[in-house]
């Protein structure tokens, strides 16, 4: 399970470069497509990444110095914590909706943010775009490869809003991470309700102790088979 947990990790932080899209070029006059833009972030990213790589693993926290700027401007955290919370989203007050981004968002952060690391581009594969110009809602294809060398396809979701291009969802292997946070979550709230479990979630932020998510579904078959190989 711990590879199950690192696998994930690698793909889902690699995700979030990908996955930072905005509306336009600072010095051009016209959107750049998500394949263009998903190429340029990524590559700058990495760049980042190879030029300040053992600062980082000699001091994590700065990670998040990184994620910020390169990610976090174009993540749709507040839809992405929406959809995960689905019906309670609708009961919550504005409050505990805040707060909820948020310790989403830094548990996001302390889950993958060190994996993000050991991202190179050989691991990077992405594939030819198949929107449309005037699509409103865009999946950007990859495949992410393994340490055995294996690729897994990566489907990153994303949406057009006012501020350009935002994204929201990742799936590995067809399974969908909002789907599974929210099959998590909804079953400690319906057990428990909102508050405590965003208090849960805040306290294991501070104390830097969030519990890993569930691996996807099959994984366990996958990790199984990979074993025997």
């Amino acid at each position: 399970m711990k590879h199950l947990v690192k696998l994930s990790a690698l793909i889902l932080t690699a995700a979030l470069p990908l996955l930072a899209l905005t509306a336009r070029a600072a010095d051009a006059p016209a959107p750049i497509g998500p394949q263009e833009l998903v190429t340029k972030v990524a590559n700058d990213t990495l760049k980042d990444l190879n030029a300040h790589r053992a600062e980082y693993k000699q001091n994590p926290k700065r990670v998040r110095e990184l994620v910020d700027k390169n990610m976090l401007p174009h993540f749709d955290t507040a839809y992405s914590a929406q959809l995960v919370l689905a019906k309670y989203w609708r009961t919550a007050t504005a409050d505990q909706r805040k707060r909820f981004v948020e310790a989403f968002y830094q548990s996001l952060l302390q889950n993958y943010g060190e994996a993000l690391l050991e991202f190179t581009p050989d691991r990077l594969k992405i594939l030819p775009f198949q929107g449309k110009p005037d699509d409103t809602v865009a999946t950007v294809r990859s495949e992410v490869r393994r340490d055995n060398g294996q690729r897994v396809p990566v489907n990153y979701s994303l949406r057009k809003t006012d501020a350009g291009w935002k994204a929201y969802d990742v799936q590995i292997e067809g399974v969908s991470y909002v789907k599974s946070f929210r099959t998590d979550f909804g079953s400690e709230i319906q057990q428990k309700g909102l508050e405590p479990v965003i208090q849960r979630l805040e306290q294991q932020v501070a104390s830097g102790t969030v519990q890993k998510p569930t691996a996807p579904a099959g994984a366990d078959k996958q990790a199984a088979s990979e074993k025997k190989s």
